[in-house]
């Protein structure tokens, strides 16, 4: 982001630029949540939780290389060592299921998740809201992503 679009940023840069990077962490500890338990799912209908854990997974990925590509225009950088990732998240990491096999746990986990980043990316949404149109333009567009991608998971939830 250049010198002007940062000027006409009418937020504490210090501050947003802390907050998108929780946001990174979240989505890093995210992205390896649900790649792992792609890996490990087992039991009926694995393979079609492995395919939907396999596509949120890819889907925070490119959250995470977003985020980071804006921390950049704005003059930072990322987290850098991923040994601080949880440390920086919003969330600490969610363990998976001991039980492979059991999927509405998987689901649970992965509601919880999006449930917490739908908070996380709603309240940079009103802080950016007619202030940095840049990045509030980024954040509902993840936030919509979120959104779905919980809606997708409680639709698996068996009652």
């Amino acid at each position: 982001m250049g010198k002007q679009a940062r000027a006409i940023v009418d937020l504490s840069l210090k501050e947003l630029v802390k907050d998108l990077n929780k946001a990174y962490a979240d989505e890093w500890l995210a992205f390896y949540l649900y790649w792992y338990m792609a890996q490990i799912v087992s039991g009926r209908a694995y393979e079609d939780m492995q395919e939907f854990l396999n596509k949120i997974a890819k889907d925070e990925l490119e959250h995470a290389q977003e985020l980071a590509d804006l921390i950049v225009k704005l003059g930072d950088v990322p987290i850098a060592n991923p040994m601080e990732l949880e440390k920086n998240a919003n969330s600490p990491y969610m363990m998976p299921p001991k039980n492979t096999a059991d999927l509405n746990r998987i689901i649970r986990i992965v509601t919880e998740a999006e449930a917490g980043a739908i908070e996380v990316y709603n309240k940079i949404a009103k802080k950016t809201l007619g202030k940095d149109n840049v990045t509030y333009q980024l954040v509902t567009h993840i936030l919509a992503e979120e959104v779905d991608h919980e809606e997708m998971f409680e639709n698996l939830l068996e009652r």
